[in-house]
């Protein structure tokens, strides 16, 4: 299924799960995909299997200067993006809060809310100069409700949610900035937290052949409105 006009999508978190599926969804599309990862061997095999003018590039949102430079590269040789989806992420191991030791809790923090915060820092600039351009920022059902054994993630993506709609009033109008709940699916995530009964739930392949569209359809209307991926979204 080709795309008449094919946008400009960056993701973040590319190396599996639901980053991973997205990209194959929106390529198969005919939309160009620019990915990172931390993972140095999916991200190669990743450029292996997409050639240019996709882009696939190992390194850590956590690092500022990382995704600094990478971010120039991507300005320069293709633009600015027409969809910026930051959708690195981490989860603790369950674990009542007070037994979560000070380095995982900071690792889940700098990933899932510093890490945002650099790709935002460092791709909108070029989208605000345009006045053009959808940010969507994953959350969670944990960013809206919570759970036990959870709490630094919930953490996370409830701060997320009120990231993102500080964002969507910073914004000039013709752009978005979205905070979006993808729903329940059969993660390498989701394993650590429901383990086998997380087979329950739809793959990160079935999710994309929904969300994808879901997220071609975005606009500046959607601007600061929270929002979830379902079939019922897809009606």
């Amino acid at each position: 299924m080709a795309a008449t006009k094919g946008k400009l999508v960056v993701i973040t978190g590319t190396s599996r799960g639901l980053g991973r599926a997205m990209v194959e969804e929106f390529i198969r599309r005919g939309h160009t995909v620019v990915g990172c990862g931390r993972s140095t061997a999916a991200v190669a095999e990743l450029a292996k299997r997409h050639h240019a003018p996709h882009d696939f590039a190992a390194l850590d949102v956590v690092s500022d200067e990382a995704v600094q430079a990478w971010a120039k590269r991507i300005l320069q040789s293709h633009g600015a993006p027409d969809l910026l989806l930051n959708n690195a992420a981490l989860i603790n191991r369950n674990a009542p809060l007070w037994e979560v030791g000070a380095q995982e809790f900071s690792d889940v923090v700098d990933v899932n809310l510093k890490g945002v915060a650099n790709v935002i820092r460092h791709f909108v600039p070029a989208m605000v100069a345009r006045r053009s351009g959808v940010i969507v920022n994953f959350s969670s059902g944990w960013g809206r409700s919570t759970s036990a054994e959870v709490a630094p993630y919930c953490a996370t993506k409830w701060a997320m949610e009120g990231l993102t709609q500080a964002l969507a009033q910073e914004l000039p109008s013709g752009m978005a900035a979205v905070p979006l709940n993808p729903g329940i699916i059969n993660t390498d995530m989701l394993q650590s937290c429901f383990g086998g009964s997380a087979s329950a739930y739809p793959s990160a392949e079935e999710w994309a052949k929904l969300a994808v569209p879901f997220l071609l359809k975005l606009s500046a209307r959607d601007n600061g409105c929270p929002l979830t991926v379902s079939g019922a979204a897809m009606d």
